[in-house]
């Protein structure tokens, strides 16, 4: 069953006297619980397209079907209210409120939303058991590690059962092992709690846990790389890299 769905997708922005196409009429589906890796060279139009997929931007032409919403008929408050509904987001940067301490940080969403959040305690539970953050609940960002901060937006991220989860180069501040325990992470929710996650990311061996790899290039999708789920994770990488590399020669 298609929970996403883009058609014909484009976006144009104006520079200067130049129009830049960003995006040339993208095409693909997101099945329920697919995890997807969105590649390509600096300036192919990934994190566009991310941000189109997600309502925070709305296409020049083409749509953007999430479920059953077609996201440019939406009002901005329709819209508004399909995102925080519908779409978790994950970025580089963590975003969180030095203020709060993670359980707070995780439930900000709800709150935001009007929910008491003393009736989400299973729910908080639940996801710290998941991102492994249990003992770390009552600390604030300072006192966390790069990978734990991490760990508590994606558990914010999802607190709200979204139907899709984006993420926007999320282990672009990790060093290499942390990056891959946040992988794992997000593989994890894929596999536990049938979370649909897009990931974009510059990185193969980031891209290497995803079920599906989508190249773009110059607005485009160029390629697509479907592994078996019995490919070694090393494979994998090897078969990305050496797509990246030819697009980018």
């Amino acid at each position: 069953m298609s929970i996403l769905k883009a058609s014909k997708l484009r976006k144009e922005y104006q520079l200067g006297e130049h129009v830049v196409e960003a995006l040339k009429g993208i095409n693909f589906e997101v099945k329920q619980g697919e995890f997807i890796a969105i590649m390509g060279p600096s300036g192919s139009g990934k994190s566009t397209l991310l941000h189109l997929l997600g309502g925070l931007d709305s296409p020049s032409d083409g749509e953007v079907t999430l479920g059953d919403a077609h996201l440019s008929q939406l009002t901005e408050y329709q819209a508004t209210l399909a995102r925080r509904h519908n779409v978790g987001f994950v970025f580089q940067f963590f975003n969180l409120l030095p203020t709060l301490t993670a359980e707070e940080n995780i439930l900000l969403p709800l709150i935001i939303d009007g929910k008491n959040p003393n009736e989400y305690e299973e729910r908080l539970n639940h996801l710290l058991d998941l991102v492994g953050l249990h003992d770390r609940r009552s600390h604030k960002p300072d006192q966390l590690s790069g990978g734990e901060q991490q760990r508590v937006a994606i558990a914010r991220a999802l607190v709200t059962e979204p139907a899709i989860l984006l993420a926007d180069e999320p282990t672009g501040n990790l060093d290499t092992r942390t990056g891959t325990s946040i992988m794992e992470l997000l593989q994890r929710s894929c596999r536990e709690l049938s979370q649909t996650v897009i990931v974009v990311t510059h990185d193969p061996r980031a891209a290497s846990y995803a079920a599906r790899v989508i190249f773009l290039r110059d607005g485009n999708i160029v390629k697509e790389f479907k592994p078996s789920s019995k490919t070694p994770l090393n494979e994998r990488m090897s078969g990305i890299m050496s797509t990246m590399q030819a697009l980018e020669s």
